[in-house]
């Protein structure tokens, strides 16, 4: 008979399902599982139908003290991806939370920045891990103390959404840039990048953001699009299966897992970029990022910031590696990219929205660029 298993697990977050899928994997590669999935809130209480379950075993990530005794009661094997709290008296996997956060020190420090802030979720663990590494990478390279934002994720004393983004403005008056932020999560990541705007603090030329999950809705929602450390989470699953199989043969475990580290970084344009402590430059490099797509001359950007033609041309090259009219150009290419691999927008319509006068030259200066032609670049993405 095939062993009975309930999957507690969350599917409305993409962390959650990717669990899933590591869980499936292992069901499909070794034992086949009579499997029972309950999609539950991270915040609910035991389902009532614990007390009286007559299961093999249990992957849960709700686990709250309420539902350790229930746990307890039925005497089933469970294991444990909850990360919310410390220690669990569970066997557990889960990501490891300080090369996540080490992982983002290092791609902000390769950037060049000096300055760093965290921004987290107070009386949350993960977010507690992901902070301590974060500030302890990034001591040795800054003069400043880490700058540090958290504020309660759920829960009575969790502000409405107008009342949090005035508190997070508040906080950003405070920091000098440029500055290189980690978000605990791509929520936070959001509500960093939709703050940002709100106080004037261009991202990522004085602001740089980086979240966790690489929550690809989320991270697209965010304008300019949000750079997010990926965690391994469907090998969490895999192993979470792997370690429920042996506990329902009868194994006894002698030590915990290994965390799981993450796989890296999804760069996107929150992060691209190099820390730039000029503002004139910063300014007219966020012109540039705004409006490259509608078809932006370096003529426009000089006559819509405080800077001169020859001071533009040689910081830009300093700060960059490029020019002005290579940097509107790099721009461009990075929407084209996007829209070839995420749509399917005839070339026409692609050099429209992405500013080029003509699907001939974005044809053209494409090729030069990538190294191939739009239609072989999508073509390969689709493989």
């Amino acid at each position: 008979m095939k062993p009975k298993v309930a999957l507690i697990v969350e599917t409305s977050s993409v962390y959650g399902r990717d669990l899933l899928s590591g869980i499936v994997r292992y069901m499909r590669m070794h034992d086949q599982w009579s499997v029972f999935l309950e999609q539950r809130d991270l915040q609910l209480e035991p389902p009532q139908w614990l007390g009286s379950w007559r299961g093999d075993g249990i992957i849960s990530r709700v686990t709250t003290p309420t539902f350790i005794e229930a746990i307890k009661q039925t005497g089933v094997p469970l294991v444990e991806l909850t990360d919310r709290f410390g220690a669990s008296q569970f066997p557990g996997v889960r990501s490891d939370d300080a090369e996540i956060g080490r992982t983002a020190a290092k791609h902000m420090i390769e950037r060049g920045f000096r300055n760093f802030a965290f921004c987290g979720f107070s009386g949350e663990a993960w977010s507690q891990r992901r902070q301590d590494a974060f500030v302890e990478a990034t001591r040795e390279h800054s003069s400043n103390d880490c700058a540090i934002y958290h504020s309660p994720w759920t829960g009575p004393a969790a502000r409405t959404w107008e009342e949090e983004q005035q508190h997070l403005v508040d906080w950003l008056k405070e920091i000098t840039p440029p500055v290189a932020i980690m978000a605990c999560n791509d929520l936070r990541g959001m509500h960093l990048i939709d703050a940002c705007s709100r106080v004037d603090l261009a991202v990522p030329e004085e602001a740089a953001v980086i979240g966790v999950d690489n929550d690809e809705m989320l991270c697209r929602v965010c304008s300019p699009t949000l750079s997010s450390v990926i965690p391994n989470a469907e090998l969490v699953g895999f192993r979470a299966a792997e370690l429920l199989a042996r506990l329902m043969k009868g194994e006894t475990l002698d030590a915990p897992l290994e965390p799981i580290p993450p796989l890296g970084i999804a760069a996107r344009q929150s992060t691209d970029v190099v820390a730039i402590d000029d503002s004139n430059i910063a300014a007219a490099l966020r012109y540039m990022r705004e409006n490259a797509c509608r078809g932006v001359t370096v003529d426009e950007v000089i006559d819509n910031t405080a800077i001169s033609r020859s001071t533009l041309e040689r910081q830009v090259r300093k700060y960059l590696g490029r020019t002005p009219q290579e940097e509107i150009r790099h721009v461009q290419i990075k929407r084209v990219r996007e829209l070839l691999q995420t749509t399917d927008l005839p070339a026409d319509r692609i050099a429209a929205l992405c500013g080029f006068a003509h699907p001939e030259y974005m044809h053209v200066v494409f090729k030069r660029v990538m190294g191939v032609t739009p239609g072989e670049f999508r073509r390969r993405a689709e493989l």
